[in-house]
């Protein structure tokens, strides 16, 4: 008892510390109360319009995130190549919408379509890539060191930047793309504006109404493919055989194997989800801010790698949790405090609360070995 109560006084004594060193430097990056609390008093809506915004990002966050948190719950792997994939879900959206001519396309009907089958392609290009690399790169290391598979991810990450460097720079797609040169972010139409457009509607869904907001077509749009790919992927796990078995191998992986579910099999499964939903964000992401660029993988790795060691590494309501505080905080930081030090709220804010929760909010859920 008594190691355990010194255990507890010393992390409160390192978080106060934190929180101390937090409120010492506040004022520098931004973190002035009594300036915020003028500003929202001030003006109310803008703290809602900083809201929806952090919602939308953080449900972008949150999509990538649980592929994060199914493969580190099941093999204990930290995928860095997995924001990657992402990026590679963003190119491969813009060049389908390229390819099929819906970047120039004026019929709503057909921009539609083209948007679907972006949608389609970019998920099944996001999973195979992710079996493959998982077939490739981490089976054969699966009994090896953990530092071995991390270099390993680390290497797939480098080797999938670099890809995204070369594809961005085909002079092919430079009228679609924007700009010339693979290091230089690319433009993404706005698609959602020009069907809005061409129905004579507004991007803002509230522009005909007396509240003074902005929440427009792309807002609704990532809420509501992230609401959908969420509750599947929970009713998928919850309620299908392959789900059950996902959830034996993670609580443990020799048991599962000698009840006979196929542990390669439902490792592959797992992967193949998660580069589906990467797929999907990209082209999500995509959409709402309107860019594309060869290293965007890195940032958004990092955020939602955080978003699940926040919510509780492998509990995939824990990494949609963290997604959207990671969301909301990004906002608020942007918003009230300094954009420069955006991340470095976001990860003092990840450090105080696994000071507290050493396993993340809702806790750890990883695969037990016998």
């Amino acid at each position: 008892m008594g190691k355990v109560s010194f255990e507890k006084l010393r992390r409160y004594a390192v978080t106060a510390l934190v929180i101390y060193i937090v409120l010492l430097i506040g004022p520098i990056a931004g973190f002035d109360i009594p300036s915020i609390a003028a500003a929202v008093k001030a003006n109310p809506l803008q703290l809602v319009q900083f809201l929806i915004i952090g919602i939308a990002n953080g449900a972008i966050i949150a999509i990538i995130a649980l592929g994060y948190t199914m493969v580190y719950g099941i093999i204990e792997l930290v995928n860095f190549a997995h924001g990657d994939v992402y990026m590679i879900g963003v190119f491969t959206s813009l060049t389908v919408l390229s390819m099929t001519g819906t970047l120039k396309e004026t019929d709503p009907g057909k921009i539609i379509l083209g948007l679907l089958l972006a949608l389609v392609v970019s998920i099944l290009v996001g999973a195979g890539l992710n079996a493959t690399i998982e077939r490739i790169a981490y089976r054969r290391l699966r009994n090896s060191s953990r530092l071995a598979s991390l270099i390993s991810a680390i290497g797939v990450s480098f080797i999938l930047e670099n890809l995204g460097l070369i594809w961005a720079a085909q002079s092919w797609l430079v009228p679609s793309f924007g700009t010339t040169g693979g290091a230089s972010q690319k433009v993404f139409p706005d698609m959602l504006g020009k069907i809005m457009a061409a129905y004579g509607l507004d991007v803002n869904l509230l522009a005909n109404t007396s509240i003074n907001l902005r929440f427009t077509i792309k807002d609704a749009m990532v809420m509501v493919l992230a609401a959908v790919m969420m509750l599947g992927l929970r009713f998928f796990v919850q309620n299908t055989k392959m789900g059950k078995a996902m959830r034996a191998v993670a609580q443990n992986r020799d048991a599962s194997k000698m009840l006979g579910i196929d542990i390669d099999n439902v490792i592959t499964v797992t992967f193949l989800i998660g580069g589906g939903l990467a797929g999907a964000a990209g082209l999500m992401a995509g959409l709402y801010n309107n860019t594309a660029w060869w290293f965007m993988g890195f940032r958004a790795g990092m955020q939602s790698f955080t978003a699940a060691v926040l919510g509780g590494i492998g509990n995939i309501t824990g990494a949609m949790m963290g997604g959207f505080m990671i969301g909301l905080l990004a906002s608020f930081s942007d918003g009230y405090l300094n954009a420069r030090w955006t991340n470095a709220w976001v990860f003092a804010t990840l450090v105080i609360i696994l000071l507290v929760r050493p396993s993340g909010l809702l806790g750890e859920h990883v695969s037990e070995k016998a």
